[in-house]
């Protein structure tokens, strides 16, 4: 029995050694140095959201509509004019093939107009996302039992850690109110850094003529900044509203800070401006919220891909495991700073 777990320990340590050295040989850094043709093709990095539906809106997007097609004929890109003007003469060829480039680095790059309306990948991401969270504790408390069963025991545990660290922050009463908002946004954030390791956030997308995928199906919504800011906008609308509920209007005081310098008292000065930083540090806390879990989750999918590329197969199972850390990390980091806040929100004593 033991020589046999042996034998299962060195092949699978021999099949990894392989699957290392093979992905190094075969990836970018292997190819490079041996001569030969890459496993992979070189990925491309779209930090906006691609549009994905209605058909219309993607082939704009990606260059392949009418007025698009005009404009890789010569017609209208001042960038195109320009360069074959800056080329005439004797370079007609290749002025050909440079405005092909160029039309094709345009691919990918054609914002959304402010009145357009799609549905971009990354909202497919966050949609996911949302019903994976709602069928796990759906199903997960569909049939409570006084003994729970492996998955309502799950449930429970991921309920009662989240409730336990709020708890510890604001104490049982108010942590059961802010409970339902606080375990949103860390679900919320955590699933959407850990689906995005699925392989088809990769694999899956519009593929052109020549096989690569030029807009990805879906796309991790982390990445969007629009995601990062409209749950730093939660926050920071949760933090304000119990600021005020617990203090009322007196919540303003601290920013509005007028009361000694109406008296004539000149330190009265020292208090407007001490109220002034604590409006712009209040107002900062969105930006600081929106672009840390921004900046993580975009540099996490940034370095899958390129360690994907660099050195297929294993090594990127490396750096999986990073990134399930830190969807961690960003999850408690949000919910916990949201929490602190909260709790000197209502705990402020010079209102």
């Amino acid at each position: 029995m033991a020589s046999s777990k042996k034998m299962i320990k060195y092949l699978v340590i021999t099949i990894i050694v392989a699957l290392l050295i093979t992905g190094f040989i075969n990836g970018a850094i292997g190819s490079s140095i041996f001569g030969q043709e890459r496993f992979l093709e070189k990925p491309a990095i779209h930090l906006p959201p691609q549009p994905v539906f209605p058909q219309s809106v993607r082939d704009h997007h990606l260059g392949y509509s009418d007025e698009h097609k005009e404009t890789k004929n010569g017609y209208g890109d001042a960038h195109g004019e320009s360069h074959d003007s800056a080329h005439d003469g004797g370079h007609d060829d290749h002025a050909g093939d440079n405005k092909d480039a160029h039309a094709d680095e345009g691919h990918h790059s054609t914002p959304l107009g402010l009145m357009d309306f799609a549905i971009t990948n990354t909202m497919i991401s966050s949609w996911f996302a949302t019903v994976v969270i709602v069928l796990l504790f759906v199903l997960g408390a569909r049939k409570r039992a006084i003994i729970p069963g492996r998955f309502q025991s799950l449930i429970e545990i991921m309920f009662e850690g989240v409730l336990g660290f709020a708890s510890s922050v604001l104490g049982n009463d108010m942590a059961r109110r802010v409970f339902p908002v606080i375990a949103t946004i860390f679900f919320f954030v955590l699933f959407n850094a850990w689906l995005a390791l699925l392989p088809f956030y990769q694999f899956l997308g519009f593929v052109n003529e020549s096989g690569t995928i030029e807009a990805h199906f879906i796309r991790p919504a982390g990445t969007d900044l629009n995601m990062p800011l409209a749950l730093a906008l939660v926050s920071f609308v949760l933090v304000e509203y119990w600021g005020i509920k617990s203090h009322g209007l007196g919540y303003f005081k601290k920013f509005l800070a007028f009361g000694k310098i109406l008296k004539g008292k000149p330190s009265g000065i020292i208090d407007v401006f001490v109220g002034l930083l604590e409006l712009i540090s209040e107002l900062v806390r969105i930006v600081s919220f929106t672009f840390r879990l921004f900046g993580n989750m975009t540099a996490g999918e940034i370095l899958v891909v390129m360690v994907t590329f660099l050195v297929p197969f294993i090594a990127t199972q490396f750096v999986f495991g990073l990134e399930l850390l830190v969807g961690l990390i960003q999850s408690i980091i949000f919910a916990g700073l949201t929490l602190v806040f909260i709790s000197v929100a209502t705990s402020h004593e010079e209102h």
